[in-house]
C-alpha cells in the first residue's frame, strides 16, 4: 500500500482507519472546503468510529460535512497518510476511498460548521486538495473512468 505525509521523528503515529468519497455530479466533484479563511479543500469523510466499517463511515461524514445523502457505489483504493490531527496527535490513517452516488439531501446532518461544500471541475480538485495521496487517489478514479469509456 502507498505511503503519504511526512513522518516526523520523535512521533508517534497512531494507526487509524478512514472513508472518504468521490461524488460527481454535473461534471464536478464534491468537496469540503475547510476553515473560515486560508481554506483547504479535501474529499468528504474522515475517521471510522467505533462499531463503523469505512463504508459506513464515508456515508456518516459525507451527510456531516456536506449535508449530501449518498451510497457507497465502489472501491476505488486505500492508501497511508501520516499526518497531525487538529488536537495534536499523530496518526498514519489508513485511507478507504470510494466512488459515491448521490441519493438527496439531509441538511439535518450537516452538524461541521468549519465545512462547506463546494463542487470543483476535477482539475481544481487535483491542484486543491490538500493532501498529496488524496489527489493520487482522485487520479486513479479518473484514470478508472477514462478507461470505461
Amino acid at each position: 500500500m502507498k505511503q503519504f505525509g511526512d513522518k516526523l521523528p520523535g512521533r508517534d503515529y497512531r494507526p487509524r482507519s478512514a472513508g472518504y468519497g468521490v461524488l460527481l455530479r454535473g461534471g464536478k466533484l464534491a468537496c469540503a472546503r475547510i476553515g473560515y479563511d486560508n481554506f483547504k479543500y479535501d474529499f468528504p469523510g474522515g475517521a471510522v468510529d467505533p462499531g463503523e466499517t469505512p463504508e459506513i463511515a464515508v456515508v456518516r461524514e459525507f451527510g456531516e460535512e456536506t449535508g449530501l445523502k449518498v451510497e457507497v457505489v465502489r472501491p476505488i483504493t486505500d492508501l497511508l497518510h501520516y499526518f497531525i490531527h487538529d488536537d495534536g496527535t499523530a496518526y498514519n490513517n489508513h485511507c478507504h476511498f470510494f466512488e459515491m452516488r448521490l441519493i438527496g439531501s439531509i441538511p439535518e446532518a450537516k452538524c461541521e460548521p468549519d465545512h462547506e461544500l463546494v463542487w470543483l471541475e476535477p482539475l481544481q480538485a487535483l491542484v486543491n486538495l490538500k493532501n498529496e495521496g488524496y489527489a493520487w487517489a482522485l487520479t486513479l478514479w479518473l484514470r478508472q473512468r477514462a478507461r470505461q469509456g
